[in-house]
């Protein structure tokens, strides 16, 4: 068995290798033209769309009030409390809930199994409670300060058994957070983001608060509810980012809903998260920091909002519905074969079932985004076949999260094997990926892409924000035919290297319409019409899926890719040498894996070079 591997690896080394001798050629029959004439607008098919389907202003626009009510939203955003707008006569009344909500969301079992054990489970990492220190001055890492003050645990505790059984864990957590944060807008706790999803997940998830013997802690519960809706109120818009806002106006509107005299709130809340959606979410549905993990963010707190709306039997605004029919189908464009999201702006690989979970309490029921190129992103799909690509610059600074420099990357998988990966996870750093190598995931060299210099396309910065670099991508696609067969070609192109080393990164990809087989050619461009002296070094580096197996081949210009279904997969280059290093790969629950990774590396000439690559399915 083993003699026969050996020489079907050795036969597969021999083919991939006399195919990639012909990729030094450009990969069409034309001859090259320069890059400026070359690139074109991608073109794109056009369908129209049916009267249900079309979008129009009223779709945006907070629901249609009267003049009266139009008065009590100004009166409310003056700074006039709901009580004496409401019943300007009446001593107000005291805090409680008019309504419980049933969630529509589950949570994560394992993470509310630990909490009823002892213990918070945060990407990996068993915390017991007792050790977490949840005040003011406490110097948390940012998955916990999220999970303990955002007070996100709830839905996963309320997932892992019936509500006697998880609420005496609830009251006494929250006793102990109330306890150790006595003082309003003082600590982490008070970030508008973390305000507004700790009382959204007290509004959502008020029995497993409010039900109890303990009439104190109850009290104390619903005063703070009506604190925090108070706070929110005056400092919703002064959030890190517009997502943050987004959470924040979110939990505004559910607090006018299930809080009394809150019909103003209500009012205020609706009119500003139709302002902060727009400001938050670009036209095709993808929010603007380009992260699939704000984009879930996003859709978990409107579908808490509308389990909110139906607790008090009343009808959702039209924009709550048609925003999620917009944000669930850009989100979809980032799945791989395996129904998994791909690594992308500090996101890690989500797992099939969190995201069937997340699009089923969306109630969208749609294709992925035909073309998600307004959010950034290239998808090409071939039979058993998928590839994306970032065919973006990152996103502003202001709207950035965790940003990553990862112009031109792509990920590449065939049926549930991922072949090409990023390294992800930067937005899970503080659990079991360390902080310290966060701003290291979110660098180029994190990416399958090109590296010149040993430099990030982008400045990385640290909070998550991205400085100089990208500024301009060009992206062409179109069909072309080949000797043994059809392939959809991409050609894109970015200028972060433009400024310090004078080249711009040109990047072709064609997927043959089988799927099985991927052709690459890096070519760099000298900038301006004179081209410089000297070299420059370069690393082309595509980081491999987990528990994919590389073998370098004889030469040092092929490797074999054996995938954990038996299939074998042929990586060659026309360069002059390639290499195996290690790398490394966070998958959904935030842990990190040991990879592999490709490497061609060496000198480039300013004056501009050609690097062609091919990755083919053998057998």
């Amino acid at each position: 068995m083993n003699a026969q591997v050996s020489e079907l690896k050795g036969h597969s080394e021999r083919a991939a290798l006399e195919a990639a001798g012909q990729l030094a050629i450009p990969l069409d029959s034309a001859a090259p033209e320069p890059l400026v004439e070359q690139a074109r607008p991608a073109s794109r098919e056009t369908e129209d769309l049916t009267p249900d389907r079309a979008l129009v202003v009223t779709d945006f626009s907070p629901p249609e009030t009267t003049a009266g009510e139009r008065l009590m939203r100004l009166a409310y955003r003056l700074g006039i409390s709901g009580s004496t707008i409401v019943s300007p006569f009446r001593k107000p009344l005291k805090p409680r809930l008019l309504a419980t909500v049933s969630p529509a969301l589950p949570g994560d079992r394992a993470a509310g199994m630990a909490l009823r054990a002892g213990h918070f489970y945060v990407h990996g990492v068993k915390a017991p409670i007792a050790q977490v220190d949840c005040g003011p001055i406490a110097n948390l890492t940012p998955p916990f300060e999220r999970i303990v003050h955002g007070f996100t645990w709830l839905r996963d505790l309320a997932t892992s058994g019936t509500p006697p059984q998880c609420r005496q864990v609830a009251e006494r957590l929250l006793a102990s957070w109330l306890d150790v944060n006595p003082s309003v807008g003082k600590g982490p706790a008070w970030k508008v983001e973390n305000a507004g999803l700790r009382l959204l997940a007290w509004l959502v998830h008020a029995p497993l608060l409010l039900s109890g013997q303990d009439k104190r802690l109850r009290q104390r519960a619903l005063a703070a509810m009506a604190e925090t809706a108070r706070w929110l109120d005056k400092k919703v818009g002064k959030a890190d980012d517009k997502l943050g806002e987004v959470t924040g106006w979110c939990a505004i509107t559910a607090a006018g809903l299930l809080l009394p005299e809150g019909k103003p709130r209500r009012l205020f809340g609706e009119a500003g998260l139709v302002k902060a959606l727009g400001e938050a979410v670009g036209e095709d549905g993808g929010v603007l920091s380009r992260s699939p993990d704000a984009q879930m963010q996003a859709i978990t707190c409107l579908i808490d909002l509308r389990a909110c709306y139906e607790a008090v039997r009343r009808d959702p605004p039209a924009m709550l519905d048609t925003m999620l029919a917009m944000l669930v189908p850009p989100l979809l464009a980032l799945v791989h074969s395996d129904g998994g999201l791909g690594s992308w702006q500090g996101g890690a690989a989500t797992k099939p079932a969190r995201l069937a979970a997340l699009v089923e309490a969306s109630r969208v029921r749609a294709r992925p985004l035909k073309d998600p190129a307004g959010w950034g992103y290239q998808r090409l799909t071939a039979r058993k076949a998928t590839l994306i690509l970032d065919g973006s610059p990152p996103p502003f600074g202001k709207h950035a999260r965790h940003g990553c420099a990862s112009t031109l990357a792509f990920e590449f998988s065939h049926g549930d094997n991922r072949l090409i990966v990023n390294c992800g996870g930067a937005a899970l750093a503080g659990g079991q990926v360390p902080v310290r190598v966060e701003q290291g995931l979110r660098a180029t060299a994190a990416h399958s892409t090109l590296v010149l210099g040993d430099a990030n396309s982008t400045a990385v910065l640290i909070d998550g924000k991205l400085g100089a670099g990208v500024g301009a991508v060009e992206v062409d696609t179109r069909q072309v035919k080949l000797e043994n067969g059809t392939a959809t070609r991409l050609e894109t192109s970015h200028d972060g290297y433009a400024s310090r080393f004078g080249l711009i990164h040109r990047r072709i990809l064609m997927l043959r319409d089988d799927g099985q087989e991927l052709r690459g050619e890096d070519v760099l461009v000298p900038s301006g019409s004179k081209g410089k002296r000297g070299k420059v070094p370069f690393a082309i580096r595509f980081h491999l899926g987990r528990h994919v197996e590389a073998t370098l081949g004889e030469g040092k210009r092929s490797a074999s890719l054996l995938l954990p279904d038996g299939s074998l997969w042929q990586f060659a280059t026309g360069a002059e040498s390639l290499a195996i290093d290690e790398s490394m790969w966070v998958d959904g629950n935030g842990r990190p894996h040991p990879v592999q990774q490709l490497v061609i590396e060496g000198l480039a000439s300013r004056g501009g070079g050609t690097f062609a690559w091919l990755l083919k399915k053998m057998g």
